[in-house]
């Protein structure tokens, strides 16, 4: 199964929410890979910590040996890392792609990655990808590759703005490139249960029909402090209770996948 976390909003917790997920996935024994579209590599630097810089073949290689013909180009596996942790795997990111965003446009390589995660669904139970707040050629590829979209919501008005515009986006996708595609839920992130305002928001869009998922994610520092280490909440602190409601929320999101 192949999920992607969006939304154009920064800030609102991707790189957080897929390594978490993924961990949480990997601890259970399912053999799970993270694909990290975003050129600021947030992803990459939290699991792998400082090997990160010294990772030779990333997700900007395999996009770049597409653009010519070769006999003897990679295998898209090839491109992933065993981390530090057992069962989780990355294709890490790159600077490098934002320099080849326009020659993959240009070479209508708009399916490259699709191919390449497909060939890769029998090697791995999961497969997470992180996208960057940029509704470029990057996350188009993701979501015409992914089943399901989890799309993180900050609990503030411009969240809220952001979060309609990603939704008529998805439904383009769905109509134009990719029928399976899968609203998988909104997962508020950084919530308050005590502040009047995120209960307010979230009530909302409740009453407007919004797939919102039950688990919500708590505000802490912990979750900077995992950062700093490299090391996901499932890892770092295991008995937090942000580290349980990740588990909450991939407990969840398996059952409804088992239900379907």
């Amino acid at each position: 199964m192949i999920r992607v976390i969006f939304n154009q909003k920064g800030g609102v917790g991707k790189s957080s929410i897929a390594c978490n997920l993924a961990a949480e996935s990997a601890s259970r024994g399912r053999r799970t890979l993270v694909v990290d579209l975003d050129p600021q590599g947030n992803s990459t630097h939290y699991i792998m910590g400082v090997a990160a810089d010294e990772l030779k073949d990333s997700i900007s290689d395999f996009f770049e040996q597409s653009l010519s013909f070769n006999l003897f180009n990679k295998e898209p596996s090839s491109f992933t890392h065993q981390s530090p942790f057992k069962n989780l795997f990355v294709l890490p990111s790159n600077p490098e792609l934002e320099f080849l965003e326009r020659k993959l446009e240009a070479k209508h390589k708009i399916y490259k990655l699709k191919n390449a995660l497909r060939t890769m669904e029998s090697e791995f139970d999961e497969i997470i990808i992180d996208t960057s707040p940029i509704f470029n050629f990057y996350t188009r590829s993701a979501l015409i590759a992914c089943d399901k979209v989890l799309i993180p919501f900050d609990c503030d008005d411009f969240s809220r703005k952001s979060l309609y515009q990603v939704m008529g986006e998805l439904k383009d996708i769905q109509e134009d490139h990719n029928e399976r595609l899968e609203i998988e839920g909104i997962v508020v992130n950084q919530f308050q249960p005590r502040a009047s305002l995120p209960n307010k928001l979230v009530n909302e869009l409740i009453e407007e029909g919004l797939p919102v998922l039950p688990v919500k994610l708590s505000s802490s520092v912990k979750m900077k402090e995992s950062h700093q280490k490299s090391k996901p909440l499932v890892y770092f602190a295991p008995t937090h209770p942000l580290t349980i409601q990740f588990g909450e929320l991939f407990t969840y999101l398996s059952e409804c996948e088992v239900e379907a």
